[in-house]
């Protein structure tokens, strides 16, 4: 599964959290370190959609309000899955291709 900075970012933010819901106004801190930075509208835009396909991929769930044409989120927590992808984004420990000598009694 292909994942872009910003949703990896995301990701973590979320893992790193436990389990609390986060507001979406937190992740345009992901834009501060960031040398070129979109104007303010087009990054909320920005990361709306990215949440949405998290959503989608079905990584994340979105807390919000529903109108009757669109739904607007306010918050997102990780599901199962979405805590296993951002685990293997922190990345896995190596194990060492050591064998063991059977001792012959």
């Amino acid at each position: 599964m292909r994942l872009s900075k910003l949703q990896k970012y995301i990701l973590l933010q979320a893992y790193n959290n436990k389990g609390k819901l986060i507001p979406k106004k937190e992740l345009k801190r992901f834009y501060k370190n960031q040398k070129k930075t979109p104007k303010e509208k087009d990054v909320q835009g920005i990361i709306t959609k990215s949440v949405e396909r998290l959503i989608d991929k079905e990584l994340m769930i979105g807390f919000g309000i529903r109108t009757p044409h669109k739904w607007f989120i306010k918050e997102i927590r990780l599901t199962k899955k979405g805590r296993t992808v951002a685990k293997k984004l922190l990345g896995e420990q190596q194990t060492l291709p050591l064998r063991l000598k059977k001792i012959n009694k």
